[in-house]
């Protein structure tokens, strides 16, 4: 085969091998939420056992009795402290707004290149915590739950889902994306053993079933 043709073969071959690593990077997720990683199953599993069982009280409850998106550094507060983590290649300006970048939605495996589209989920839902318990916690506990960095209780999600998600706890809501199922109740559970929450029957009963294949 003379050398102009080979080379030419060649150099087809690599268009074509770069045009198909192109589309499959334009196809695959450009985000992925950063949820810090909960306990194990089994772990879950060990916590829930130990968590008190008994019915919701939401007597009382304001969600303005949970501070939350307070300054986390400079003029960072939780949800741009969030929105940066749970990014891919997120900009921000002087105010520490997102002004561009995308994020990856684990609760329905939407992604989304508009901050504005993006809500912060409580994972355990501040009403749910205050029927759970936390109606009898201090204004300075509440604030550290619905801003908590450190444990699975904060991540950028699709608005709509959340909104749609409420104040439900697994009985009545999970992720319709089944492959972030266990990683759900694996957070929730740790979440709610860390604070000292409670668990309502119908709730202790979804969660066994669900951390039964974890």
């Amino acid at each position: 085969m003379p050398r102009f043709y080979a080379r030419r073969r060649l150099s087809v071959a690599a268009a074509a091998t770069a045009l198909i690593s192109s589309v499959a990077l334009f196809n695959a997720p450009t985000a992925s939420a950063a949820l810090p990683t909960p306990v194990s199953g089994a772990t879950a599993r060990s916590y829930l056992a130990t968590l008190t069982v008994t019915a919701e009280d939401r007597t009382g409850y304001d969600r303005g009795l949970f501070p939350h998106w307070i300054t986390q550094s400079g003029t960072c507060n939780t949800r741009e402290v969030v929105l940066e983590r749970d990014g891919s290649n997120v900009q921000q300006n002087s105010s520490c707004a997102a002004t561009s970048g995308s994020w990856y939605s684990p609760y329905d495996g939407a992604t989304w290149t508009a901050a504005s589209d993006v809500d912060i989920d409580h994972l355990i839902p501040l009403a749910e915590a205050w029927d759970s318990g936390a109606g009898s916690w201090t204004t300075s506990r509440r604030q550290s739950f619905a801003n908590d960095l450190t444990r699975p209780q904060l991540i950028a999600v699709t608005d709509n889902v959340n909104q749609s998600k409420g104040d439900q706890d697994p009985a009545t809501w999970m992720p319709s994306r089944t492959a972030y199922r266990c990683t759900y109740v694996r957070a929730w559970v740790q979440v709610k053993y860390y604070y000292g929450l409670s668990v309502d029957s119908a709730e202790k009963s979804a969660l066994q079933n669900h951390l039964a294949s974890c």
